[in-house]
């Protein structure tokens, strides 16, 4: 009679065959004296097959297999290494062109064989700002002046920011060689530049601190120097006269630097603004949203409105008509935010200045 497996039982799965760098970097790995499993999660190996090699090298006093049937593989150690290699320092081309600036007579299929073998498979490029030397410099000096705040003294700072709403987006999608693992996927070279602009329907300024927050304000047109300054000067002053009145001290006000915030008419009504309502401006590095909490809390707002309203992205009607229906539904959403949201926020603020610190300055994954 033939005995089945159970219906539930595991599939049984084939022995993982080691590559010629797989096993150097095992060796080495065994030799700086880290166990199976260490071994086997830094390289993403089964440890049974970490323990298997290492014990047939002691052996057989060789790290060769055995030889064994069937066609002979098409390429050398050597050849490999140069495949992933090139691979690994071009990473946004595609195999066949992999293929073609390598030099070798195999199929795509192949190429792509021989990248698995060493976990490389392509991964959509991450989306983040642009960022120089300069860039990363003035990050990572941020990072310093910042890193001692507790989440007490975080609460005390109003983030800000301008958003839009838009009704389009690029959607190419850039497609890069590389591991599976964190250092690889925010390499410089490895993101996909992210510039502003796009089909805007509505654009919102907004605020909040510690677990308050702040108006909401709906741009129509540009946001130059005095647009902006009428917005300061209508919404933040009393938002922060609010937050004294309450208790916190010492406000501390942050933006970015678009050309508004940071022109000289700007600049001289906040040298005014500070010392008549006692807050204090954050000088912020360039390109660094993922400093910015409340860039989280815009995501969560457009996630909200097309949760409620989700037939948003197919309302009718003129430009007019859209951005009073959208101005009526964010103002909803904006205002009932769940609680502990604005607490989460403010709480990941040490986590995010550590990031950037880890990345000196470079790209992280906040």
């Amino acid at each position: 009679m033939r005995v089945y497996p159970p219906k539930n039982a595991p599939l049984k799965s084939h022995r993982h065959l080691l590559t010629a760098i797989e096993k150097g970097r095992v060796m080495q790995a065994h030799l700086d004296g880290k166990s199976y499993s260490e071994i086997g999660a830094e390289l993403n190996i089964p440890a049974s097959t970490i323990g298997s090699f290492i014990e047939r090298c002691h052996k057989r006093k060789s790290h060769t297999n055995l030889p064994h049937v069937g066609r002979p593989r098409k390429t050398s150690n050597r050849e490999d290494r140069y495949i992933i290699r090139t691979a690994l320092d071009n990473t946004a081309i595609s195999n066949s062109v992999l293929r073609d600036i390598t030099n070798q007579d195999l199929s795509v299929s192949t190429i792509r064989r021989r990248l698995r073998e060493d976990h490389i498979r392509k991964w959509r490029a991450v989306i983040r700002p642009l960022l120089t030397s300069a860039h990363a410099k003035a990050r990572l000096k941020w990072a310093m002046q910042w890193r001692g705040l507790t989440i007490d003294e975080w609460r005390q700072v109003i983030w800000s920011d301008e958003c839009a709403v838009q009704r389009d987006s690029d959607g190419t999608v850039k497609w890069i060689f590389r591991h599976q693992n964190k250092r690889e996927k925010y390499d410089p070279k490895n993101i996909r530049g992210k510039t502003k602009g796009g089909g805007i329907s509505q654009m919102i300024w907004g605020t909040f601190a510690g677990n308050k927050l702040g108006p909401i304000v709906f741009v129509e047109g540009t946001i130059n120097s005095d647009a902006y300054i009428t917005i300061l000067n209508e919404n933040l002053l009393p938002f922060i006269d609010v937050l004294i009145a309450d208790g916190l001290p010492s406000p501390i006000y942050q933006q970015d630097n678009a050309t508004s915030h940071v022109s000289k008419k700007t600049q001289d009504w906040f040298a005014i603004a500070t010392e008549e309502h006692g807050f204090q401006l954050m000088e912020w590095p360039p390109n660094s949203p993922d400093l910015n909490p409340i860039e989280h809390l815009w995501a969560h707002i457009k996630t909200e409105l097309h949760r409620r309203y989700p037939d948003t992205k197919y309302l009718k009607g003129g430009p007019s008509a859209i951005r009073a229906i959208l101005k009526t539904r964010l103002s909803e959403v904006w205002w009932s935010n769940e609680d502990g949201i604005l607490d989460r926020l403010v709480e990941s603020m040490p986590g995010r200045v550590q990031a950037v610190l880890d990345a000196r300055g470079w790209h992280t994954d906040k």
